[in-house]
């Protein structure tokens, strides 16, 4: 099961889904709010946490009768994939963190990469000018200058979020707090880190590595926050080699 991130859909993992169809059943699907998804299924009172989209993964996976299988998520899906196996032990064997982070904001001796103001001032610059964040943002979370086309894609991608559910998320997204969760973690778990990520840098997938048990850590040679799209392949061999071993 592949799961996308904030302001993505489920094609962002066209590079890499094909590539495991020959071994496995492949589940894609859209978040609540983004892609192709039923916006009139969304409510921001359910929606206010991460528990929600976590409930909407084990939803599908009982529709599907998921056991055993592996969750891939990335960025925020992350933790989400985490919650849902937390929920329902059994239906994920394994997990694929790609670019996790359990706390965005600093906390004492914790550094998630932001301050309390920075992500307050992030919120209200998507809510006062959607389209102009997206244009300036997505290119810095790519990474990459030297592939503008990809910087353009996720700049496209946040832009087709509806406005309000993308500040609804955004808000969710960075202020939640997952870090009590890791150590419960039973899966199988694999923490794939880029490097040069400004949204989760590489002590923060330190992090998430060390507090889950047993899990294993790989930091790629792909930079920036979207390795599905700018490193597939590397991506594609790294997971493989996790589920062979």
């Amino acid at each position: 099961m592949f799961a996308h991130g904030f302001g993505c859909d489920q094609s962002m993992w066209r590079f890499v889904a094909p590539v495991f169809e020959q071994r496995f059943r492949t589940v894609l699907f859209d978040h609540v709010g983004a892609g192709r998804s039923d916006l009139s299924a969304y409510e921001p009172q359910k929606y206010s946490t991460l528990d929600a989209y976590a409930d909407d993964v084990v939803a599908i996976g009982r529709e599907l009768g998921l056991a055993k299988a592996v969750f891939v998520g990335h960025s925020v899906s992350a933790m989400i994939g985490v919650l849902a196996s937390l929920k329902e032990p059994g239906m994920f064997s394994d997990l694929v963190l790609i670019g996790p982070s359990a706390r965005y904001i600093d906390d004492g001796d914790y550094r998630g990469g932001f301050s309390q103001l920075d992500v307050e001032e992030l919120l209200d610059a998507l809510a006062d000018n959607h389209m102009g964040w997206s244009a300036a943002m997505a290119p810095a979370i790519m990474g990459n200058p030297g592939r503008p086309e990809l910087g353009e894609e996720l700049t496209n991608s946040f832009c087709r979020t509806d406005p309000a559910i993308a500040r609804a998320f955004a808000r969710v997204t960075f202020t939640s707090d997952n870090r009590g969760d890791l150590p419960k973690v039973t899966a199988r778990t694999l923490v794939l880190q880029c490097s040069d990520d400004i949204i989760a840098a590489e002590n923060v997938g330190q992090y998430v590595h060390r507090h889950i048990r047993g899990s294993e850590y790989r930091l790629l040679q792909a930079t920036g926050h979207c390795p599905n799209l700018s490193a597939p392949q590397e991506v594609v061999t790294t997971m493989s080699d996790f589920l062979d071993a």
